[in-house]
């Protein structure tokens, strides 16, 4: 069957799920991709100025609730309807990111990004299910090609439109995100069908109890749950793309150079995508690895299909730990932005071979329950990324952290961060007292103290993954 005559199958409601998908993860990615540095980014700068521990805490835990919450949430839209349930994710999003836009303690933010991230959970089971139920066994295929090509389109826009907005105010981050949400109300309300489901007779809390059962069902499987526990460290070393990396390059990379080399050769470009000062900004920098799906997704597919989905996943991981390698272990644009590419190759041959995976090994009855329990090892490696990203990360190198190691070192006396004396304070009064500005500062840290060893750690844990696979598939699936 041709590929236009399978696009003329897909109904109205399809289309509007797409749609739905793309404002949403427009939403979703244009403020996750910066919320570490507003996070931990100096108060005078319009960020909040909390800690790497803080911020691994609401990070982590937000993201975990995320993928784990909706095992219920989806139990919850079976019985409420998909539209009602769309409606009060839209809420909860818009409120969300109005509460992280206008709160600025800890403990606060802590509430409004869960909150912020239940709306998520609502809206995450609804969307993939209309697509399923929407397309054919024949329409599947391109069917769903298209909603991934939608999350990564807008993977790479949401993030690059916030990099260039983050600059005038943070305030228009989340005011883009809010809109965007808002869009779906209208998208919704007019063209979104709701469907039909078997109604039974059950209670919304036997439903519930049903979808936990169904879980523990599928976890009976010894050698299931070995494979989703390795694939826990895999979900904890690709999310440093999200936890680590932003504030590793805004701490300690010098982007005017890959702002240099795009102006020699596209200045039009260059002046659009960089900043006045004539630097990438880091939110910007990082949408490339979306940038680089879009690109080279199929080619990577075509390349893999050829091998068994667990080859292809230690494949897959091993480059992605290169990658990782690559943009933690040094201070050169050009190859932390080779670094991203490697580390985007990694994530094309693994992650949907992931999928491809748990779909083959689950009894045929049981598909749907298999693929509802894969979500399980992504929230609890955001979970352990959020840790790892925290104390771990801010010991190695916070830069931050690092000067007031040195400060306390020599016996200079330096009053604390607070409301009143930032972040940004603090490096300018420790940067005279050591006699030592700007770069020269920056090279000291990195010379003495070496904050790029934080590769060993993300890249190890990611190659740990793959031994751990090597010898599940020679020692416990055997041939």
């Amino acid at each position: 069957m041709g590929f236009i005559s399978v696009i003329k199958k897909y109904n109205t409601t399809f289309w509007a799920s797409n749609v739905i998908e793309l404002f949403e993860r427009w939403a979703w990615y244009g403020f996750y991709m910066a919320f570490a540095l507003y996070l931990v980014n100096s108060k005078d700068t319009g960020a909040l100025g909390l800690s790497q521990a803080q911020k691994s805490i609401i990070m982590g835990t937000g993201s975990m609730l995320l993928y784990f919450l909706p095992v219920i949430t989806g139990a919850i839209a079976d019985k409420i309807g998909y539209k009602r349930i769309l409606y009060l994710a839209f809420a909860l999003y818009i409120s969300g990111f109005y509460m992280i836009k206008t709160f600025d303690t800890f403990g606060w933010m802590f509430f409004a990004f869960v909150w912020t991230c239940v709306g998520g959970a609502f809206f995450k089971p609804i969307i993939s299910a209309m697509i399923s139920r929407n397309t054919t066994d024949e329409t599947s295929s391109i069917g769903f090609g298209i909603f991934y090509m939608m999350v990564n389109i807008v993977g790479f826009i949401g993030p690059f439109i916030a990099g260039v907005l983050m600059q005038k105010s943070w305030d228009y981050v989340f005011y883009m995100s809010m809109i965007t949400v808002g869009v779906n109300y209208v998208i919704t309300f007019f063209f979104f069908s709701e469907p039909k489901i078997k109604n039974d007779n059950n209670s919304l809390a036997k439903n519930i109890a049903n979808a936990f059962v169904s879980i523990g069902i599928a976890l009976k499987n010894w050698k299931f749950v070995m494979f989703l526990l390795i694939m826990v460290l895999f979900w904890t070393a690709f999310n440093q793309l999200y936890y680590s990396f932003p504030i590793f390059v805004e701490q300690w990379v010098d982007t005017s150079v890959l702002y240099n080399g795009i102006y020699k050769v596209w200045p039009w470009l260059a002046k659009s995508i960089g900043t006045e000062s004539g630097t990438i900004t880091t939110v910007t920098l990082t949408s490339m690895d979306s940038f680089f799906i879009i690109l080279f997704q199929l080619i990577v597919s075509a390349f893999v299909m050829r091998f068994r989905p667990l080859a292809a996943m230690m494949g897959g991981i091993l480059i992605l730990a290169g990658g990782l390698g690559l943009m933690f272990s040094n201070q050169s644009g050009w190859l932390i932005l080779l670094g991203i590419l490697v580390f985007g190759i990694g994530e094309m041959a693994s992650s949907p071979k992931f999928t491809e995976y748990v779909g083959r090994i689950a009894p045929s009855d049981q598909k749907a329950l298999y693929m509802g329990t894969s979500f399980l090892p992504v929230a609890a490696g955001h979970q352990l990324a959020g840790w790892l990203s925290g104390d771990i990360y801010e010991k190695i190198a916070d830069k931050i952290y690092l000067i007031q190691l040195e400060v306390a070192k020599r016996g200079i006396s330096i009053p604390e961060i607070s409301e009143e004396f930032t972040k940004n304070d603090y490096v300018q009064m420790a940067s005279q007292k050591l006699g030592m500005e700007g770069s020269v500062l920056d090279n000291f840290l990195w010379t003495n103290y070496h904050p790029s060893n934080i590769w060993i750690i993300y890249s190890g844990v990611a190659v740990s993954a793959v031994v751990l696979l090597w010898l599940y598939d020679r020692f416990v699936i055997g041939k």
